[in-house]
């Protein structure tokens, strides 16, 4: 790694770090250059289970702290993590790619859970219920449901891991984290970090392996393990779920996406090919959010196809660490090979590139911004989550074939549409069967909102007062024999 960037590089089980049991590591590529920037540990399903036992060990005198404790820990952990600000940006834009100020937004994206979810730990109420009779009380309890495994993905190595483990060591819980693979230092330091705000040892276990299936099936084979948060695949997650049934954990699961991006003949043309700079090329594409479908009414669709290429035009790609870089590399030649495949498909099927279309020469993974004309539903641009940063534009005639587009997916989590007509607003806004809803706005994203999808994009919510949720138990209790008698 460069010099002066900090992150451990060995497993965090139990309070410390140490070797993997096997003694095996992994490479961690830099996908700018292809280089290797070092090389961690890689857990083996013995690692996995010596996981669980420190989080299980610990699990009885978390819950048992008081929210004020658990609210205190979180509170220092943030405050390390704003400290660490710097340091955590350049450790994600060497292992991810994204391009720096892009990772110092994610910093403080991340962090905000755990302030967020410092101040909800003091905020888990229950209630009495009046009962039939004089002489009994009811009671609802909300308790920790316990230990956590969660899976977390490459594209937002620090954020995707805060608003799980946040929420759940608010609530209670211990975690067991296994990072991705591709962007574990991330994961480390935010780790180390923990400890170093003064966490009871075991509370977060950090587990980097490349045996992903394994680890799961370990984990999801464990009755002492009671929930699995994952953000992933639609097919891993659905996968999960069918294994989960075995001792009935519960499970949170945050999947693919197909968002539409809706341009209506009324909307602010110039807000709208903005936003999607945002909606579209964060992270190169790279996020189950990104604008993925652009649906533009026809009378406006040249006038939008016009901004949009003229700010892509402007856009810069490169290494994320160089000045002025706003497309970095995708995370690997898999990925790059995805996005260039649903170019080649859409210009055989008869779509036009107005800029980009190809891979671009040198070391790193990168593919040139984008845009498409002329797209048809048929593509797989269209029909598949590109996840790169290609705009692919297609026209509709009115409302109600916007809506039945946006629709005709099986996937729900995040759609954009852009008007300036207060009706339509409430009628697209209803009508669209997503969990979450870009009204013009392309970039909507924040800790006290919940996050999540319907249809096959996934279960529970993360964020929000519902973000906490998703780690407690409800408890009834009825308390007879009371008394009547003052």
């Amino acid at each position: 790694m460069q010099d002066g960037i900090k992150a451990p590089t060995d497993l965090l089980i139990g309070g410390a770090f140490r070797p993997a049991e096997s003694g095996r590591m992994l490479a961690v590529e830099d996908p700018a250059t292809g280089e290797t920037l070092a090389e961690v540990a890689n857990g083996s399903v013995a690692d996995a289970q010596a996981a669980v036992d420190a989080a299980h060990a610990a699990l009885r005198g978390w819950r048992a702290a008081s929210a004020y404790q658990r609210s205190a820990i979180l509170r220092r952990w943030y405050e390390l993590q704003i400290a660490d600000r710097d340091n955590l940006a350049r450790l994600m834009t060497l292992e991810n790619g994204k391009p720096l100020p892009e990772s110092q937004t994610e910093v403080d994206y991340a962090s905000s859970f755990v302030e967020w979810f410092a101040e909800e730990a003091k905020r888990v109420y229950g209630r009495i219920i009046p009962a039939t009779r004089a002489d009994k009380r009811l009671l609802v309890l909300r308790q920790p449901v316990g230990v956590v495994a969660a899976i977390t993905p490459w594209n937002f190595p620090a954020a995707m891991i805060t608003r799980k483990v946040a929420p759940a060591l608010a609530a209670g819980c211990t975690v067991v984290l296994k990072p991705a693979p591709e962007t574990p230092l991330t994961a480390l330091r935010l780790g180390q970090l923990l400890v170093e705000a003064g966490a009871p040892v075991g509370i977060l276990n950090v587990v980097p392996t490349t045996d992903a299936a394994m680890f799961a099936d370990a984990w999801l084979g464990d009755e002492r393990v009671r929930k699995i948060t994952f953000t992933g695949s639609t097919a891993v997650g659905k996968e999960l779920m069918r294994k989960a049934s075995t001792h009935v954990q519960k499970i949170s699961l945050e999947l693919g996406g197909q968002a539409p991006y809706i341009v209506f003949d009324d909307a602010d043309l110039d807000l709208a090919a903005t936003a999607i700079t945002t909606a579209k090329f964060r992270n190169a594409g790279q996020t189950c959010v990104a604008a993925n479908r652009i649906l533009v009414q026809e009378g406006i669709a040249d006038a939008f196809t016009e901004r949009v290429v003229d700010l892509v035009e402007r856009m810069r790609v490169g290494k994320g660490s160089d000045e002025g870089v706003q497309i970095g590399p995708m995370i690997n030649e898999r990925g790059r090979q995805k996005v260039l495949s649903h170019v080649r498909d859409a210009v055989a099927q008869g779509a036009g590139i107005r800029i980009g279309g190809g891979e671009l020469t040198g070391p790193g993974y990168f593919v040139a911004p984008t845009v498409l004309t002329n797209v048809s539903p048929k593509m797989l641009v269209m029909r598949e989550e590109t996840f790169g940063p290609v705009i692919a534009i297609a026209r509709f005639r009115d409302e109600q074939e916007a809506v039945d587009l946006a629709n005709d997916t099986e996937f729900g989590l995040a759609a954009y549409f852009f008007t300036k007509d207060a009706t339509r607003a409430w009628r697209v806004s209803e009508a669209l069967e997503y969990g979450i809803v870009g009204l013009n706005d392309g970039a909507f994203s924040t800790a006290q909102a919940p996050f999540g999808g319907y249809k096959e994009s996934g279960l529970g919510r993360e964020g929000g007062h519902e973000g906490i949720d998703e780690f407690l138990e409800t408890k009834f209790v009825s308390w007879g024999a009371v008394g009547t008698g003052i």
